[in-house]
């Protein structure tokens, strides 16, 4: 890739985020759970692109960093476009649900460890 390509890469993240460069949020990590809401809200302005793009991959629950691989896209801009996406009502976030440390949850821990040394 040449130095030219990069930076018009550079400029499309840029323009996908309106400039923004953190998130105006902290609902997001890798493992968080995102979904559209149905019916949707309707749209104060024309939605971008990437927008409705994001949107029609979250018709059912997906985790962030899978949203990101798929739409090829820095998991930073996605979490960017998905405030967007959250502040407007147009998707849920769901926190993933804390791992307790109960005797037998690392039983069986060791037992999927176990059995994928097996494999």
């Amino acid at each position: 890739m040449s130095g030219g390509d990069t930076d018009g890469r550079l400029v499309r993240l840029f323009a996908l985020t309106g400039g923004r460069t953190r998130p105006s949020r902290a609902d997001f990590t890798l493992i968080t759970t995102v979904t559209a809401v149905d019916p949707p809200p309707t749209w104060a302005t024309r939605p971008q692109p990437e927008h409705q793009r994001i949107l029609r991959r979250c018709a059912e629950p997906i985790a962030v960093a899978e949203l990101a691989a798929l739409l090829d896209l820095p998991v930073s801009v996605v979490v960017i476009m998905l405030c967007d996406l959250l502040e407007s009502g147009r998707i849920t976030a769901r926190a993933p649900h804390p791992v307790s440390c109960q005797p037998e949850d690392l039983d069986l821990l060791q037992k999927v460890r176990d059995g994928l040394g097996r494999l």
